[in-house]
């Protein structure tokens, strides 16, 4: 059996701001038997998200959205990434109605249809973060601009891609966040499918 015990010995809140970091003293069971030392760690609570790929069957293009990252920029790596659309979940929202509200705000479109493709930790070392992904039939005529919230900061260029492209850019590596490399690599494998699924449905 893996290992399952954890003893917390303390928990303080070290930091509350655009997010909450507390400090953990705890003991975890190890591999071998017995439990390990006393440590203490950091970690980052900033609720979980969702994140959408809208795919357009019928024109067999994908949505991306290129925006503003200040810890890529403080990183002193280019700080305008391309991403998928993504949100946090608000209160009581069902991961599917953040897809939608986020899908609208960020990009102008609204998904008939939401195919999952996971949810995953993105940073387990130190964020208590999940991402909920979705791929999401849309109708990418007309999609484009600039959209988002003013009051949030945002600033996100919307533009649409050929799927064949969207492949051409995932075996070059330029897909840089993990959430938009996990969704164009899903869809590499699932494309011919949902296109025959979705395709004749506007």
């Amino acid at each position: 059996m893996p290992p399952s015990q954890v003893d917390l010995l303390t928990r303080e809140t070290v930091f509350r701001g655009y997010l909450r970091v507390d400090a953990l003293t705890l003991r975890h069971e190890l591999f071998e038997g017995g439990m390990g030392p006393t440590v203490r760690r950091e970690i980052i609570e900033r609720g979980h998200a969702v994140a959408v790929l809208p795919y357009d069957p019928v024109a067999d293009r994908v949505v991306l959205l290129e925006q503003f990252r200040p810890a890529v920029w403080s990183s002193g790596e280019p700080a305008w990434m391309i991403e998928v659309v993504a949100g946090i979940i608000d209160g009581d929202e069902t991961p599917e109605e953040v897809a939608r509200r986020e899908c609208q705000e960020e990009c102008g479109l609204l998904p008939t249809a939401l195919e999952p493709i996971g949810r995953v930790f993105v940073s387990p070392g130190v964020l208590t973060e999940t991402v909920t992904l979705y791929c999401g039939r849309v109708d990418s005529t007309g999609a484009g601009g600039i959209h988002g919230l003013i009051a949030e900061g945002e600033d996100i260029r919307v533009f649409t891609l050929g799927a064949d492209e969207m492949r051409a850019w995932t075996e070059a590596g330029r897909f840089t966040n993990a959430t938009a490399l996990i969704a164009a690599q899903w869809f590499a494998l699932h494309r011919d499918a949902l296109r025959q699924r979705w395709g004749q449905e506007r």
